[in-house]
Order: C-alpha cells, then sequence, then structure tokens
C-alpha cells in the first residue's frame, strides 16, 4: 500500500541564486516534499488540499517535517541534534516529543529508582514493592508512565516495525512508511489514514450523523467534529425542577438556577430574596419550638422536621453516670452523688478527680507527667496539658540532598523540601523552577518557533538548541517586485532574509557614441528585509529601510593606447575613449641628475617634447641632487666622503686613526689614507713601539726580553733570567736560569704555568745534614718554651691592635687642643655665662615694674567702678 506514495518529486528550481547550492545539501532535502506523500490519503477523503488543512489538526507534522528538512530536530534531554539514523522514542501522551532512545532509557530509569527510593523513605514499604510500582514521567509534558513501559527497542511512530530502516530517501525517517492505523481519539472507531507520522493523530474524517449539545437539532458531520452547537437557547429543565436553562446550546451541564424568589428558612422564621440555587438555607436563630414535654423548647439552630423527644424525659443519671434515677419529672433539678467524678479528661490518658458535679470537667489537665520531647533528645516533668518541644534543629538532609531540615525538635519525619532547585537548566537561559529534588533537572518545557522571513515555514526547537539552527527553506516565491528595467523578463526567486539577490542580467542600454553598456545590471533594488536573528536589536527609533536607487550608467566603457607624459616605455596605458586627459604613469622619472651619479626620482612629470595629442605642455625640470656622496674612497676605507655628491673622485682622506703597538704599551695615530696606503707587513712594522714587549712570558713570572712584536712571545721555554733555587725547607739557595728551573719542573711532572710566584723555585734542591741540625734546634727550642709555661706574660696589646686602629689613634692625638686653645675656649664660656646671668636680671626687674605697675592700674579701675556706683 505504501508503495504508490514512494514516487519521487519533481524538482522545482525558481530562481538562479537557489540552483547554486541544490547539489551541496540535496542530502538536507531529501524529506522536503514528503507532505503532500504523507497527506494525500487523508485530504483525498476528507476533501481538502494541503493550504485548506487546519493548523490544530496537522501542525504538529508539518512542524516535525520541517525540523527534520532543516537538520533541527534534537533531543530535549541531551540538547544534540537527532539524526534519521539515530533510534529514538516519542511520547504519544501529550507532548508528542521525540528523544534519542538511550537517553529515554537512562531518564527513565533515574526517575523511577529515584521515585523508589523516596517511597521506601516516605511510605516504610519494601524495596521490592516500591520499584514494582515506581513511575517515571515524560522530559517535557511530565505525563507519568509505569516502570514497565520504560522503552526497550526502537519503534517506529505507529509502533507496528521494529528498528525502521533510516536508507529510504522517500520514506520519512523513524517512520515504517505504511498507513499509521491508530485509533484516533474520542474513541470513535475510526482510525488514522496517514502514512507512519509523528505526531498526534489528526481529527476523524469520517462523516457521520450527530446531534447538538442540547439534542434539539441533527446534523451531518465529520467524526473528529460532531460535537456542535446549534446556537440556540438550551432549554433543559435544571436542577430545581421548575426553570428551564437558558443559555445558549453548551457543552456539560447546565448551570445552576439563577432565577430569584423569596423563600423561607428551615425553620420557617426568617423570609429572603434568593437565587433558586440557593433557596435552602438555614437562618442563625435557634428553633425554640415546645418539645412534646410541653416544658422545654428546642435548643438545636435552624432545621426542618420534628424537633423531638425532650431529652430529659425517662431515665435520668447523676453528672459522673454512677446513680440512676427512675421516674423524675423533667423539670426536676438533677442530684449529685458525691462520689468522684472520674470521667476521662481530654487528653485521654487522666480521669477527673473531683466529686461529681454538674457541667464539663476541667479542660487542662495538670497532673504533671514525664514527658519526651518529638525528637528525643530531652525528658522532662511537665503538666499533662502541655506540649514538650526542645530547641534541637534537626540536621538530617530532606530527600532532596542539598537542604537540612532545620525544624524545631523534629520528629524525624522531614517534610519534603520547600526550597526551589534553582539550578541553571541544559538549555543555559532558564532556571529550574521546580521545588528541590535530587537527580537531573527536567529539560527546558520552553520551545522557540523558528521561521522563515514569510512566516508560512516554521517548526519549533528546544530551547538552547536555537542558536545553532538555521531558518527552513521555504518554498514560496518572494513577493518583492525588481524595480530594474528587467522586472519582466527576470526569474522569481524563493523566500528569504535580506536584500534580494542582485539582477545578473547585462544592463543593455547604448551611449551617444553607439556603444552598449555590458556591465551587469545597476538599476534600482528593492528595500532588504531584516536579516535572520532570533534577539533582534532594541532600538528607539526603527527606521523603515528605503529602496536603493540606481546608478547611471558610467561613460563608455571603450578603451585605448595612450603612452605617459614622461615617455616611458613599456608605460602605456589602456584608457577609457570618454577620457581625454593625460596621465602620469606614477613611475620614477629616471633621468640621470647633473653630479652624474644619481637619477631624477620625482614622479612621471613632462619633458620638452610634443604630447600625442599635438598639445604643448610645459616643461619641468630634474631635481637638484641634495645626497651626501656615496663613492668607494680609493684606497678603500671606512670613512664616508665629507663633501655632497660630485662628479670626479673624492679627495683623499685624512682623518686621524688609533692603533694600538702589538704590546699595548702606546698608542698610535695614522692619517687614514697613510695607514691603509701600507701593506700588511708594514702596517706592522708601523705598530711597533720599539721598545721591550712588555708582556709576561706564559710559563715563567719574567717579561718578554723581546723588541715589541706580533703575535705570541717566541721560545718561553728558554728563559735566561736567574731564579733563586731552595730546599724544602728553604734553609739552602742557589741561583738557576729560568730555562734550568723550567726543565727541572716538567721532569718532575708539573706545568711551571700552574706554579704560584713564591713557590717557583721552592724544593729543587735536595736538603742536606745542616737542614737536619737546623731542625734539631728548632726542636729543642720548642721543648724549651712549653718547660716555661707556668711563667705568665702579660699580652702584648700593642702588637694585637690592628694598624688602621693605631693610625685612628695617632690621628686622634694629633686632634688634641693646645693649652693657648683651653684657655681661649674657657675665656669664651666665662663670658656667655656673665650675658646670659645680665639678661636674667633684666628680665626680672623689669618684670617686677610691669606687675606694680598692673596693680596700680588695676586699683584706679576699682576707685572709678565705685564712684560711678554712689553717683547712681
Amino acid at each position: 500500500m505504501a508503495s504508490q506514495w514512494h514516487q519521487s518529486p519533481p524538482p522545482t528550481q525558481l530562481s538562479d541564486s537557489d540552483s547554486d547550492g541544490e547539489s551541496s545539501t540535496s542530502k538536507l532535502l531529501r524529506h522536503s516534499d514528503l507532505s503532500e506523500s504523507i497527506f494525500k490519503s487523508y485530504f483525498n477523503f476528507s476533501g481538502h488540499s494541503s493550504t485548506n488543512a487546519t493548523s490544530a489538526d496537522l501542525s504538529k507534522i508539518q512542524s516535525f517535517l520541517t525540523s527534520s528538512s532543516s537538520g533541527a530536530l534534537s533531543c530535549l534531554i541531551c540538547l544534540e541534534r537527532i539524526k534519521p539514523s539515530d533510534p529514538t522514542w516519542s511520547c504519544t501522551s501529550l507532548c508528542f516529543a521525540v528523544f534519542h532512545l538511550f537517553c529515554i532509557q537512562s531518564w527513565s530509569r533515574q526517575a523511577s529508582d529515584l521515585a523508589a527510593a523516596r517511597a521506601v523513605t516516605r511510605l516504610s514499604i519494601s524495596q521490592d514493592q516500591a520499584s514494582e510500582t515506581s513511575l517515571w514521567n515524560c522530559p517535557k509534558c511530565r505525563v507519568e508512565y509505569p516502570k514497565s513501559l520504560i522503552p526497550k527497542t526502537y519503534l517506529c511512530f505507529c509502533g507496528k516495525l521494529e528498528n525502521p530502516p533510516s536508507d529510504d530517501p522517500w520514506v520519512l525517517p523513524h517512520s515504517c512508511g505504511e498507513v499509521c492505523g491508530r485509533s484516533l481519539k474520542n474513541n470513535c472507531g475510526h482510525r488514522c489514514l496517514l502514512l507512519c507520522h509523528p505526531g498526534p493523530c489528526p481529527s476523524c474524517p469520517q462523516l457521520v450523523k450527530a446531534r447538538c449539545f442540547c439534542g434539539s437539532h441533527q446534523d451531518t458531520r465529520r467524526c473528529g467534529f460532531k460535537e456542535f452547537s446549534c446556537e440556540a437557547p438550551c432549554s433543559k429543565v435544571l436542577d430545581c425542577g421548575v426553570h428551564r436553562c437558558a443559555e445558549i446550546c453548551h457543552r456539560g451541564t447546565c448551570p445552576p438556577c439563577r432565577t430569584r424568589g423569596v423563600y423561607r428558612c428551615q425553620c420557617g422564621k426568617v423570609k429572603e430574596e434568593r437565587e433558586c440555587c440557593d433557596r435552602v438555607f438555614q437562618c442563625d436563630d435557634p428553633c425554640e419550638k415546645k418539645l412534646s414535654c410541653g416544658k422545654h423548647v428546642c435548643q438545636k439552630g435552624c432545621h426542618s422536621g420534628e424537633c423531638g423527644e425532650c431529652p430529659l424525659q425517662g431515665r435520668r443519671t447523676c453528672p459522673c453516670g454512677k446513680r440512676v434515677y427512675e421516674g423524675m419529672p423533667c423539670d426536676a433539678p438533677m442530684q449529685v452523688c458525691g462520689a468522684t467524678c472520674d470521667k476521662m479528661l481530654p487528653c485521654g490518658y487522666h480521669r477527673c478527680h473531683e466529686r461529681c458535679h454538674r457541667g464539663q470537667c476541667i479542660e487542662t489537665c495538670r497532673i504533671v507527667v514525664r514527658k519526651c520531647c518529638r525528637c528525643g533528645s530531652l525528658k522532662k516533668d511537665v503538666p499533662c496539658y502541655q506540649d514538650l518541644a526542645c530547641e534541637r534543629k534537626c540536621l538530617t538532609m530532606r530527600d532532596c540532598g542539598r537542604h537540612p531540615c532545620k525544624r524545631r525538635c523534629c520528629d524525624g519525619d522531614c517534610p519534603p523540601c520547600s526550597e526551589i532547585c534553582g539550578r541553571r537548566l541544559r538549555c543555559r537561559n532558564h532556571k529550574c523552577q521546580s521545588p528541590c529534588h535530587r537527580g537531573p533537572c527536567a529539560p527546558c518545557p520552553i520551545m522557540v518557533t523558528i521561521s522563515c522571513a514569510c512566516g508560512e515555514t516554521h517548526f519549533e526547537v528546544p530551547c538552547g538548541t536555537e542558536m545553532d539552527q538555521k531558518p527552513p527553506r521555504c518554498r514560496k516565491k518572494c513577493p518583492i517586485m525588481p524595480l530594474c528595467r528587467h522586472a519582466s523578463i527576470c526569474k522569481p526567486h524563493k523566500c528569504h532574509y535580506g536584500a534580494c539577490p542582485p539582477c545578473r542580467l547585462p544592463c543593455g542600454e547604448e551611449y551617444q557614441c553607439g556603444h552598449a553598456c555590458k556591465l551587469r545590471c545597476h538599476g534600482a533594488r528593492p528595500p532588504p528585509k531584516p536579516e535572520f536573528t532570533l534577539k533582534p536589536k532594541k532600538k528607539k527609533n526603527i527606521q523603515q529601510s528605503e529602496s536603493i536607487p540606481g546608478t547611471p550608467c558610467p561613460p563608455c566603457p571603450e578603451l585605448e593606447w595612450r603612452p605617459c607624459v614622461g615617455q616611458h616605455i613599456g608605460a602605456e596605458q589602456m584608457m577609457v575613449c570618454s577620457n581625454k586627459s593625460q596621465f602620469s604613469c606614477e613611475n620614477l622619472c629616471g633621468n640621470p641628475l647633473p653630479c652624474g651619479n644619481h637619477y631624477c626620482t620625482k614622479t612621471c612629470h613632462p619633458l620638452e617634447n610634443r604630447s600625442p595629442t599635438k598639445q604643448l605642455l610645459k616643461s619641468e625640470a630634474c631635481e637638484d641632487c641634495s645626497l651626501s656622496c656615496q663613492k668607494e674612497r680609493k684606497p678603500t676605507c671606512q670613512h664616508h666622503c665629507p663633501r655632497r655628491c660630485h662628479p670626479g673622485d673624492c679627495p683623499p682622506c685624512k682623518v686621524l686613526i688609533k692603533r694600538s703597538c702589538h704590546c699595548g704599551a702606546m698608542v698610535h695615530a695614522f692619517e687614514c689614507i697613510y695607514y691603509n696606503g701600507l701593506s700588511a707587513k708594514d702596517q706592522e712594522t708601523a705598530r711597533s713601539c720599539g721598545g721591550p714587549c712588555h708582556r709576561k712570558m706564559p710559563n715563567c713570572t719574567h717579561l718578554c726580553p723581546e723588541t715589541c712584536h706580533p703575535g705570541q712571545c717566541p721560545n718561553p721555554e728558554k728563559c735566561c733570567k736567574k731564579v733563586t733555587v731552595r730546599c724544602k725547607c728553604q734553609t739552602l739557595k742557589k741561583e738557576w736560569l729560568c730555562q734550568d728551573v723550567q726543565a727541572a719542573h716538567n721532569r718532575a711532572g708539573r706545568d711551571p704555568s700552574d706554579i704560584p710566584k713564591n713557590q717557583f723555585g721552592v724544593g729543587l734542591i735536595p736538603c742536606n745534614s745542616d737542614c737536619e741540625r737546623k731542625v734539631q734546634v728548632v726542636e729543642s727550642e720548642l721543648q724549651l718554651r712549653k718547660s716555661r709555661v707556668t711563667e705568665v706574660k702579660e699580652p702584648d696589646n700593642e702588637k694585637s691592635i690592628p694598624k688602621r686602629r693605631k693610625k685612628r689613634d695617632r690621628v686622634v692625638e694629633s686632634n688634641e687642643p693646645t693649652t693657648l686653645q683651653k684657655m681661649i675656649s674657657r675665656t669664651k664660656q666665662f663670658f656667655l655665662f656673665v650675658f646670659l646671668l645680665v639678661i636674667l636680671v633684666a628680665a626680672t626687674h623689669y618684670g617686677y615694674k610691669g606687675l606694680l605697675w598692673l596693680n596700680d592700674w588695676m586699683n584706679k579701675v576699682d576707685e572709678q567702678r565705685h564712684r560711678s556706683s554712689r553717683i547712681r
């Protein structure tokens, strides 16, 4: 049956711009035309076309087809794209969302295990029972499924075929290609006629006879839309049994009767105006009707029916119920028996210990008992009516595993966590608003709609994947008409964002010279549409884009060869025939300057000649050479010529150069031309100072005896200087030639250059008997000194004082003042003391006088005050 739908749709090419990328996107678009084949049987039966299909029926399927063709179908759990070859599972309850099979299996197992663990903790049931009754929910619509419905195999959308093929280009991915055949909604008895498809099945297209909601009219309608309203009054009898429904024909039960009237309460005392649905009511007054005894009245509230017998007639007891009275009239007062009341108090544990009494027993049991708080951490003797609670906060983690209970004196049954989860979802745009929970958060339920520019083609993607999606490829034609002169012959193009593709036809307009414009069309273009974006930029003033005006045709583009003004060879240019002006080739002039060494560096400029247009151009002289001379001098030296660039040879170099002699004792100054004119041998001779070499020999401490010479000193091993040679104890000494000392060291296997200066001749002569006698004398002196250890000698402080300190002491002794200087300093100190004493005496004298004057002045002021007070 499905083979009749597997026909290749004819290719459609609407514009040149769409044909370029057709080959590269053929794999993406292989399912783009499957909507007609999937809906064909439904449209044939219902008599509609794809353009007349209701959005409520087919929008879910159409959105899936559009997202599948655009490669935007994504799994809500992992937010990865669902490929045609990936095993999937789709929800069949409300949302019909598609997930990876592995993702939904992992999700369902985790959710069911978490639900089982929560049930074991809160309901105190066994692990097996909790595992059997655990539920898991759909990540999007949150519909609950039992654990037995955890998907195990990869089925097509209709559930008929296991592991549907994914390599057929004319079958919808994850579909078997057969007729769906699932039962339609409302259990009408008919089955779906579409090919195996995602999403909910559309409404039943069968024609049936149906009545309206009120049942007064009958009509032939589609089975999926058989419930309708006749738009007439309902007129059904309401619950009151008196009035009829005045609403328009409606679904469901009729509303309560709202007709108003005057009604009595149940006891008949009060009349009120009420709605018919509230006609039965009770007033706030007691009944107060005479009972059957004729002595008492009814104490009940407003009620209907008989009041009943008098409760004080017949068999009566005392208030505690222990003594019984027979035949006592109802108006006689009841006597107390005098026994203990012994009624159960409200606490339920203790009894009333008072004597038999009228009225209620005490409400608060005050018997002191030992109670334990709810958490069990505190025990205390308190009255029975008083609850005992400690101040200890419960630190047990709630079922979310993130927040502690923190209730005071918790009994261990911690309530579910009331905090909001608040963790960021995988979409990175929203936070989890569910109560705090264990395990992963549910996927973001928000779906983002991505549409084409015209809005006819759109699909929904999970939140968080919209930035990776592209707008769907809309097959509608772009409604914008071109504004150029080729509008009538230009091919139409598809719906798009941004500017329309430019016209690719040649312009074709003629110039005055007779040539035609061969450029691509440059006429006016329509205004561009805004570019595709999910988050448009907010601007206060959004100006509508205007059309782009066309540009006039340029001048005649025919070209001709024309030389530059400098008449350079090979610098001819092809110039537009409409442009008759001369040009410069922008190359260097290249003519030789008067110096004869350089060339003109100006850009191409006119010379004294005729141009090809027979116009005499004004000549322009070449530049003057202002560079310094850069010629190489002869003989060659490192100094430049101090003159400016000039013809001919440069003058001789007179710069003085310094060269040290070979031994480094002195520095010679030569003229550059003289020194560089010498040969290498003559230069070495000129650099020699003529004195001794003054360089140290490499194998000994003597200086080279040769005259100042280049290179290494000759024959260092044949030094003829005398060296004092000693034995090891340095008692014997002789004078040898230096070359003999070097030979002795070489025979002993020592390098003469490594021997210090003070040890150069030591140890070359063997010791004799004199050396031994001297050693014995030294040892005897040492023994003599040891015998005199008891004699204590004062340390020679002068010998132990360092030289710097002695020098500093001598300087201090030289700076000591003489007797005259001491007398002068003492005289100065005496005069300074006398001067300070005079100043102190004068200050005391004048201060005392000032105090006396101040005392007199104050006395005068007091006398004046007394006089003024007397006068008053």
